[in-house]
C-alpha cells in the first residue's frame, strides 16, 4: 500500500478507497482538491496533532513603536440625522503574526524580575545571599518567597492585556508603548501554530485525516449524482445519488463527533 506523503498521493488514496479503478468516481479534480483543503483545515482546527505549542519571539522596531503611538480614525454619521457625526479613534498598537498561528495564550512579562542575570534583580540577590548551600536552607522557604514575589509583581505590575483573532493576524498589546517598550527589545509569546503538512508530510498519512477526507469526497460524489437520480446506466446499473449522499453525511458527522470528543485541544482564552 502506498503511504500518502503529499496532497496528490492522499487524493489517490481517497479515490481508491471509494472504488477508483473499478468504478468511475464522478467528482472533478477541482472538487477533490476543495474537499482535501476542507479536510486539512478541519484537521488543523480541531485535532491536537494538527497544531503545536510554540514560543515565538519578535524584536520590536522603531517603526512599530512609532506606528503604535498613532490612531486610525473612523467617522460615523447618524442614520436619522446626517448632520450629526462622530469620530472614533482606534490605536495601532498591534504586531502582525504569522498566518499559521491560531491562538495566542500569553505574552511573557516585560519586566526584569524574571532572573535574567542582572545584579539588581530581586531573585538573583535572593539566590546569591540565601541559597549558597541547599543543605542549610529550606527549599520550602525559597518556594514561598518566590510565590510571594510573583504575587507582588502581579499586583503592582500586572500582565499585559492582549487581543488576538486569527483572521486578522494581529496581536494587539494594550499597554503604554511609549514607556513600556523600547526598540530592540524582544517580545516572547506562547501560542498554538498549525503544522505545515508540506513540511511534515507524515500528516498526510494520519488515519483520521484519511478517513475524513474520504468521507468528504464521498459526500461530493453523492451530491453530484443526486442530480441524475434514477438514471439507468449501461449494464442495468441505476444511480442512487441521495442514498450515497446521506451515507456520506452520516460518516462525516460521526467523524466530526469523534474528533471533538477524542482529539480536540481544550479551548483557549485567546483562541482566534
Amino acid at each position: 500500500m502506498a503511504i500518502p506523503s503529499t496532497k496528490a498521493t492522499l487524493k489517490s488514496y481517497c479515490l481508491r478507497a471509494l472504488g477508483d479503478g473499478v468504478i468511475d468516481i464522478n467528482v472533478s479534480d477541482d472538487q477533490v482538491d476543495d474537499r482535501l483543503d476542507e479536510a486539512l483545515q478541519y484537521f488543523a482546527q480541531y485535532h491536537y496533532d494538527g497544531i503545536e505549542r510554540m514560543y515565538l519571539k519578535h524584536q520590536i522596531t522603531q517603526a512599530e513603536l512609532d506606528r503604535a503611538l498613532t490612531n486610525a480614525t473612523t467617522s460615523v454619521t447618524d442614520k436619522s440625522d446626517s448632520s450629526v457625526s462622530a469620530d472614533w479613534l482606534e490605536g495601532k498598537g498591534f504586531i502582525p503574526v504569522p498566518d499559521a498561528v491560531v491562538a495566542v495564550v500569553k505574552v511573557f512579562p516585560l519586566t526584569d524580575t524574571g532572573g535574567g542575570g542582572s545584579l539588581f534583580d530581586v531573585r538573583y540577590q535572593l539566590r546569591l545571599n540565601d541559597l549558597y548551600d541547599f543543605s542549610s536552607v529550606s527549599v520550602m522557604h525559597y518556594r514561598m518567597t518566590m510565590d510571594n514575589l510573583d504575587f507582588l509583581e502581579h499586583i503592582l505590575v500586572g500582565e499585559t492585556p492582549i487581543r488576538f483573532n486569527q483572521h486578522q493576524n494581529r496581536l494587539y498589546l494594550d499597554m503604554d508603548w511609549q514607556n513600556d517598550m523600547v526598540a530592540g527589545e524582544y517580545l516572547i509569546i506562547e501560542c498554538y501554530r498549525k503544522i505545515d503538512p508540506d513540511t511534515y508530510t507524515d500528516i498526510y498519512d494520519d488515519i483520521y485525516l484519511k478517513r475524513y477526507a474520504t468521507a468528504l469526497i464521498k459526500r461530493q460524489w453523492g451530491q453530484n449524482l443526486s442530480k441524475f437520480n434514477g438514471t439507468a446506466m449501461l449494464g442495468g446499473v441505476t444511480l442512487n445519488g441521495p442514498e450515497l449522499f446521506s451515507t456520506a453525511i452520516a460518516e462525516q458527522q460521526k467523524l466530526e463527533e469523534e474528533i471533538r470528543l477524542n482529539y480536540e485541544e481544550p479551548a483557549h482564552m485567546q483562541q482566534g
